[in-house]
């Protein structure tokens, strides 16, 4: 896997966010209240054996690769999905209403997570905000819609928790926060990439407007230690 995108949880805690690493030099994974991913560099056999030794008991992990893996049989698949995993090398900018964005913080954590609880665009825990640069639509003190940034390794940033209120659809508040997302990324010289689910073809549509374009297909799976 020589694209760091190809083993996105190892990148990302190997470099620009090891401060998050709870693991070791050689199992990395991100605390519990802020994300289930967990990454090994080569996802070989040495690798897995201190996966099998190693991963703590009592939590749920993911795994987003570019490849399939097996996984240890001391542990027990919940859940697998093919995803597309989408990279913007160039945004193609929308004519969008001008609307204004909130940053939000802490004292908007409550609704942060019950909006992401109800959309489901990905686990989202209690400090998944501490990614950073998550904003939000507002409708007096109601969020209407919010995404923000997830996993980062050199010169690519994710766009994550895209979601917006179900009453809300179709008024553009998602493609509004995308490309201020991105617009954001690119401003720092980084490319915005992401990840969604292969059955999702509303979804694709919108990114490829945007300029997105599949990478690599990516294999995902959620998984906890057998009891």
């Amino acid at each position: 896997m020589a694209h760091p995108l190809d083993n996105p949880v190892w990148s990302a805690l190997s470099g620009r966010q090891q401060r998050f690493n709870s693991g070791d030099h050689q199992l990395k994974y991100f605390p519990t209240d802020v994300a289930s991913f967990v990454g090994l560099k080569n996802w070989d056999a040495s690798d897995l054996l201190a996966l099998e030794e190693r991963l703590p008991a009592g939590r749920t992990f993911s795994i987003p690769l570019s490849k399939p893996v097996i996984i240890p049989d001391c542990f027990e698949v919940l859940f697998e999905i093919p995803l597309y995993q989408m990279v913007c090398s160039s945004l193609n900018r929308q004519t969008l209403p001008n609307m204004p964005l909130q940053k939000l913080g802490k004292k908007h954590l409550q609704q942060m997570l019950d909006l992401t609880a109800l959309t489901k665009p990905g686990p989202f825990y209690e400090h998944t905000r501490d990614f950073g640069n998550y904003f939000g639509i507002f409708e007096g003190k109601r969020l209407l819609a919010m995404t923000g940034e997830r996993m980062k390794s050199r010169g690519f940033t994710e766009v994550s928790a895209i979601c917006t209120q179900p009453d809300q659809m179709g008024k553009g508040y998602a493609s509004i926060l995308l490309q201020h997302a991105c617009e954001r990324i690119f401003a720092k010289g980084e490319q915005p990439f992401l990840h969604v689910r292969q059955d999702n073809p509303s979804a694709l549509h919108v990114y490829r407007k945007f300029g997105f374009e599949v990478r690599t297909e990516i294999y995902y799976a959620i998984f906890k230690r057998k009891s």
